[in-house]
């Protein structure tokens, strides 16, 4: 036991004092105090507890998302019975296609509405998994996954793409490119001018290290290029003019220099 509990204990850097990961009080007061100490001490239970009000918020998104297509779709099939079996066919098949497109326009739209009016911000911390911090940054990917997974496939790379990533937060500058939907904590990464992310690329503003969570900016300079299939974890600075081969990892708290070619073909 006294190994174990050693194992669990790392040095938090900032204060200089140990921290133990699996501890199950908090140093939060109040209700706070409460509900994290909750989530330390049943954690499975707590985090299927929270898993409720996510999906809960995750319908409400495609149901709003969603209702726009079915209007659609309701008027096109009433227009259909008019015409005979190919031609209603037709219509509702271009009904369905439509109605999808629809909602992909409307999605990109609704996830960023719903992390704007949550009274949820994702920060930079670091601490144990099981903290009142992590719930933002749960229901932040969430929702950037939601859109991920069910329609951004389709309209990346182009201005639609950005417009969704800049709407949760990334800091986007001009004539920027992102051909990659392996993106994690958008509004904890910034993109300068110019800046070309390549297909397949995965750019993720967090961490696991030693039982934390560490959430950490990263920040891309002007004129860069991310390679395809590189990957870019939380903490890592690349200056202005660089170049990042294809596959290459950039490990947390990396610093690249202005003008450095980084990795291997």
């Amino acid at each position: 036991m006294g190994n174990q509990a050693k194992n669990h204990n790392e040095s938090d850097s900032k204060n200089g004092r140990k921290v133990d990961v699996l501890r199950q009080d908090s140093d939060l007061g109040g209700m706070a105090g409460l509900l994290e100490g909750f989530l330390r001490k049943f954690r499975n239970l707590a985090f299927l507890m929270l898993l409720i009000p996510v999906f809960g918020l995750s319908i409400l998104c495609l149901s709003i998302s969603i209702t726009p297509s079915i209007v659609f779709f309701r008027w096109i099939y009433g227009v259909s019975t008019q015409y005979g079996m190919i031609s209603s066919s037709f219509m509702l098949g271009f009904g369905l296609v439509f109605s999808y497109l629809l909602y992909g326009f409307t999605v990109i739209l609704v996830a960023p509405a719903i992390n704007f009016i949550l009274p949820l911000r994702l920060k930079a911390w670091r601490g144990s998994w099981h903290s009142i911090q992590t719930i933002p940054w749960y229901v932040h990917n969430a929702l950037t996954y939601l859109v991920r997974y069910t329609f951004l496939e389709f309209f990346t790379p182009t201005p639609f793409n950005i417009l969704f990533y800049r709407l949760m937060g990334m800091k986007i500058g001009k004539g920027v490119v992102i051909n990659t939907t392996n993106i994690s904590d958008p509004c904890m990464i910034t993109l300068g001018d110019y800046v070309t992310i390549g297909g397949s690329a995965t750019l993720i503003g967090h961490y696991g290290q030693k039982g934390f969570l560490v959430i950490s900016p990263v920040e891309i300079g002007a004129h860069t290029t991310i390679g395809l299939k590189a990957s870019i974890m939380g903490g890592v600075k690349i200056g202005k003019k660089v170049s990042i081969k294809p596959h290459t990892v950039l490990v947390p708290n990396t610093n690249i220099p202005d003008g450095e070619t980084v990795g291997f073909y």
